[in-house]
């Protein structure tokens, strides 16, 4: 009941993405401004691609999403946009990365809500940050 079903002329889908992605070497650089910033762009990215964020948080050196998406965007599709947009502006407007070819490495972790709930994924992404 608590499902967020996706809309189009023609489909009702339920497509849920649980991404998990890391700066390269680890770099500890998702903290103030910067992750700020970050989720600032990650909210217009997923805006332009119509991908709903259903959660997002971030530690140092790593970010997990949990997104909604449409069927004609696949994971990859997904994660270009994302850390392709994100990658090129952070490294513009911050001076302590610029130096940086690239922000993100080229894996991640990617899943589908499949036989895990989308609350208990959204509850695992949430509670991320509050781990010791």
């Amino acid at each position: 009941m608590g499902q967020d079903y996706r809309r189009t002329q023609t489909t009702v889908s339920l497509i849920n993405y649980h991404f998990v992605f890391c700066p390269r070497y680890r770099r500890k650089v998702l903290v103030g401004e910067v992750e700020t910033r970050f989720k600032q762009l990650l909210n217009e990215v997923c805006t332009e691609i119509e991908v709903k964020i259903l959660a997002v948080e971030c530690d140092k050196d790593y970010c997990h999403l949990f997104v909604s998406t449409l069927p004609h965007l696949s994971p990859a599709d997904i994660m270009a946009k994302v850390k392709g947009v994100t990658s090129r502006r952070l490294r513009q407007e911050f001076k302590h990365i610029g130096h940086l070819p690239s922000l993100w490495t080229r894996s991640y972790f990617v899943s589908t809500a499949g036989s895990v709930s989308s609350e208990t994924i959204k509850r695992y992404v949430e509670e991320q940050k509050t781990r010791g």
